[in-house]
Order: structure tokens, then C-alpha cells, then sequence
């Protein structure tokens, strides 16, 4: 099977499962009916396009014109919610939008609003109980992790500053800033002196 219908299919499937988990995600896309947006999706280098009827249909290749054509990063999607936001983005290059903006807008807060649940999907299969205590119980490791790193990068650093004399401390750096813009400050008047000599010479 070739690759791009694998991926719009799973992206596809995902998307119209979470939105059918929820009646306000069934209510956006309603207000989308009939719209064809273009996402071209900077990271891959690939087009996605989301063709809205009841349900939406995630597309590769597309033979119309679409109502909306997007070019951007997917860290950028989340700031297309607000209006103010799209102008900056299209002089920082990190946009290109073309067709209706509202529409751009309106898909950009069904994307930012659907989160998957797994605490919710995961209770259809165990029971409401089972499902909390796995999800709850799978997020300590992970901020046990979390916290082990933080502390490990703060040993590494006192070791590299303090034992080995590898790194300077913040304090040093300070120091030596101090000293740099000190150094300045008196080649400069230094400069001025030698000016006013060579003036009167």
C-alpha cells in the first residue's frame, strides 16, 4: 500500500473518531460543511487537504480548488486562532495563506480544540475505575523521569563548575563581563586622549 493513503487514512480515521467523541467538535465541523482547505505542511513537505461534510475526508491529492490554502509549520496552527496573530506570521515568512481567512480560523480551533482522551477510550475497554488507575499510574514514571533529569543536569553542572573547574560559574561570568565592559570604558577615553594629543600636534 502506498504510503500517503496510509497516512491521510490513519490521520483521517483519528480525527473523525475524536470528533464523534465530542458534540462541540460535531458542531465545528458542521460549521465547516462543503469548505476544502489546503494544509501544506512545511516539516514533510507534503499537502494535506480536509474536505468537510458530515464527517471530514483527509486527502492527499485533490483535483478542485480549495477554499483555503495554508503553508506552515504545525507549531504555528495553534496561533491562527487569533485573527491579530496572521498578518505578523505572514511578514515572519512563517505563513502563507491564501483564500478566506475566517475559514482558516475556524479550522485552526478545531485542530487546537480536539485532544485525545486516553483515560476516556481507555474506560469503554476496562471500566471507568481501571482506566483512571492506569492513566494516573502511567503519568508518576513520567514525571518521576522528568524530575530524575532536572536533578542530573543540575549534579552535571556543579561537577563541570565547581569540582572540575571545567566551566565558569554564573558568578565568574558576571565578573569577567564586569571587567570586559570596564576594559572598554577605558580604551575608550584612552582613544580621546590620543585625539586630543594628535589635535594639538
Amino acid at each position: 500500500m502506498p504510503f500517503e493513503p496510509l497516512v491521510t487514512g490513519a490521520i483521517e480515521t483519528v480525527l473523525n473518531r475524536l470528533i464523534q467523541d465530542n458534540p462541540s467538535h460535531q458542531q465545528q465541523v458542521l460549521r465547516l460543511k462543503g469548505k476544502v482547505i489546503a494544509v501544506h505542511v512545511q516539516e514533510l513537505e507534503r499537502q494535506l487537504i480536509f474536505v468537510f461534510s458530515h464527517q471530514v475526508d483527509v486527502l492527499s491529492r485533490y483535483e478542485g480548488e480549495a477554499d483555503c490554502y495554508l503553508s506552515l509549520k504545525l507549531s504555528v496552527l495553534p496561533e491562527l486562532k487569533d485573527q491579530s496573530n496572521i498578518t505578523r506570521l505572514i511578514k515572519q515568512d512563517k505563513l502563507v495563506l491564501e483564500g478566506d481567512i475566517q475559514l482558516a480560523q475556524k479550522f485552526s480551533q478545531l485542530i487546537a480544540d480536539i485532544k485525545p482522551d486516553p483515560e476516556e477510550w481507555l474506560s469503554r475497554v476496562t471500566g471507568d475505575v481501571v482506566a483512571h488507575t492506569v492513566v494516573q499510574g502511567a503519568h508518576q514514571p513520567l514525571q518521576w523521569l522528568k524530575t530524575g533529569c532536572q536533578q542530573q543536569q543540575k549534579k552535571i553542572a556543579t561537577i563541570l563548575t565547581e569540582e572540575w573547574k571545567i566551566a565558569p560559574n554564573p558568578l565568574e561570568v558576571a565578573y569577567f563581563c564586569d571587567q570586559v565592559d570596564e576594559l572598554a570604558g577605558q580604551l575608550g577615553m584612552l582613544e580621546q586622549r590620543i585625539d586630543q594629543l594628535v589635535g594639538k600636534a
